[in-house]
């Protein structure tokens, strides 16, 4: 009976962990749409290219601010692709690969969230920047409320990435505080036994 209760226990863990596989999908489908987003980009970059003479400077600048956002938002796709399935799928084998990019080195969910959260508050200055470039068209379409929401929501990200941030830094902290340091000591400071150890 315990034999058949552990099969079933076991059998039943490995469905668990088959299912992170059903996530592989959806990064196929967000690789798709990476594709996408890059025809975009060169849209745009045609824009500029045969529109060129007859835009102002404040034109090309907005055309030129479009395309780095563009490119901020694949990096963005980049890193949940690449480092989402690295970490919640499966491990990919590129420890020897030459261009292994250097921010998956030590990754994991907490810093994926730091990187991923600081992604998009860049994308979100890009797109106020846009915005105070061209801020008398930007009055007349979304209003001096609108301008305020789009800085508030810039300034939601940046502090949502500062607290990641610190919060991770004192779970790294708390993980690899070193046996003999003080805080570790201050830390054991109420376990009984390390009270008996005194006496």
């Amino acid at each position: 009976m315990g034999n058949t209760r552990r099969t079933l226990e076991d059998l039943y863990e490995k469905t668990i962990f088959w299912s992170r596989w059903v996530q592989a999908p959806i990064y196929s489908g967000l690789s798709i749409a990476s594709v996408f987003y890059a025809l975009k980009f060169f849209q745009e970059l045609y824009h500029l290219s045969f529109h060129f003479t007859e835009m102002g400077e404040i034109d090309v600048m907005l055309v030129v601010l479009a395309l780095v956002d563009i490119s901020m938002v694949l990096n963005l796709l980049v890193m949940v692709i690449i480092g989402g399935y690295s970490i919640f799928t499966s491990k990919i084998n590129l420890d020897n690969h030459e261009d292994k990019p250097l921010w998956l080195e030590g990754l994991d969910a907490g810093k994926l969230k730091i990187k991923l959260a600081s992604s998009l508050a860049s994308i979100s200055g890009v797109h106020l920047l846009k915005t105070f470039i061209d801020v008398r068209s930007a009055e007349e379409s979304e209003g001096f409320e609108g301008i305020m929401v789009e800085i508030a929501i810039h300034l939601t990200f940046i502090v949502s990435s500062w607290l990641l941030a610190h919060t991770e830094r004192i779970q790294h902290s708390y993980h690899h505080e070193p046996p003999g340091s003080e805080k570790s000591e201050g830390a054991h400071q109420g376990d009984p036994s390390s009270e008996e150890g005194h006496k």
